[in-house]
């Protein structure tokens, strides 16, 4: 099974500290990071750039994570975006699929927006409080779920109670979400 741990969340909801931390702690993931990406291609990643240049690496990046993990050369993926638009979600997951990832797990990091507001003011690299405004209200109004794509989705709440909820598992034959990242 080809497995990529797919992260939703706003600006300072903790997505990259998380792929960091499983990174570190476990290893044998591989992160691929559209702010890592953004950095590699125009040398910071607070610049937007192309997005079709980002695309391009995203999916040369998708697909080597898929071989690696084909040839046992690492566990899983671990995806580290906002993914806050449901289109661009629903693209991002398909792209995956086409790659080879054959078991997506969505990672919603459901961070209140006033902590992601405090975080984000502390942070190197700050992002205008109307951009993370703007992207809970996309995330409210079009929530991830499995019509995204999505084999699973656990939804987690960083800044407050410590409980990771399972949402769905969507494979025949299977009740039991698989959580194991």
């Amino acid at each position: 099974m080809i497995k990529l741990v797919f992260l939703i969340g706003i600006p300072g909801s903790g997505k990259s500290s998380l792929a960091q931390q499983i990174v570190a702690a476990s290893g044998g993931h591989l992160l691929i990071s559209t702010d890592a990406i953004r950095a590699q291609l125009f040398g910071d990643e607070a610049i937007q750039g192309s997005w079709v240049l980002i695309g391009q690496e995203l999916q040369r990046q998708l697909h080597q994570a898929v071989d690696a993990i084909s040839q046992n050369q690492a566990r899983s993926a671990i995806f580290d975006a906002t993914n806050a638009v449901l289109q661009h979600r629903r693209e991002a997951i398909a792209l995956a699929r086409d790659t080879g990832f054959t078991h997506i797990t969505g990672l919603w990091l459901d961070t209140p927006v006033w902590l992601c507001l405090f975080r984000n003011r502390r942070r190197r690299r700050i992002v205008p409080d109307d951009v993370i405004l703007r992207m809970h209200r996309q995330l409210r109004q079009e929530p991830p779920s499995l019509a995204d794509g999505l084999d699973c989705l656990i939804r987690y709440y960083p800044g407050g109670c410590s409980t990771v909820s399972a949402i769905a598992q969507v494979r025949k034959n299977r009740t039991r979400p698989n959580l194991h990242l």
